[in-house]
C-alpha cells in the first residue's frame, strides 16, 4: 500500500481497514478480495488539498511562483474544476497571493487562448 502514498497526499483521501469502510469509501481490491478502502475528502477540502500539493510539487509557497507558474496552475485547477467551488477564487488567489481580479484576468487568458 505504499505506492498509494503520493495519490491519497494529492487527493486528501485517507486508507481505511475494509471492516471499517463505509459505503462512500472506495474499494481496493486484490486478486479478488478487498484489502482497503480509500476515504475521500470531503468536497469542500478538495481545493486545499489540491494546492497542498501543488505547493510541495513546487517546493515553496505558491505566492513566490512567477507569474506565468500562477497562470499555469490558475489554468489546471479550472479545468480541474476548483472555481465550480463556492469561494475556490478566492481561495487560489490567497494560496498565489494575488487578488481576485488577478485570478479572474488568468481565467480570462487562458480563455482566450
Amino acid at each position: 500500500m505504499t505506492a498509494l502514498g503520493p495519490l491519497l497526499a494529492a487527493i486528501g483521501g485517507e486508507l481505511v481497514d475494509p471492516l471499517q469502510a463505509g459505503e462512500d469509501d472506495v474499494p481496493l481490491c486484490w486478486d479478488g478480495a478487498t484489502v482497503a478502502a480509500v476515504r475521500l475528502p470531503l468536497l469542500s477540502d478538495s481545493l486545499d488539498h489540491i494546492l497542498d500539493d501543488l505547493r510541495r510539487r513546487h517546493g515553496r509557497p505558491l505566492a513566490e511562483l512567477d507569474r506565468r507558474s500562477k497562470q499555469r496552475i490558475v489554468s489546471n485547477l479550472e479545468q480541474r474544476g476548483a472555481f465550480a467551488l463556492r469561494h475556490g477564487v478566492e481561495t487560489v488567489a490567497a494560496a498565489l497571493g494575488v487578488s481576485r481580479f488577478t485570478v479572474y484576468n488568468y481565467l480570462n487568458r487562458a480563455g482566450g487562448d
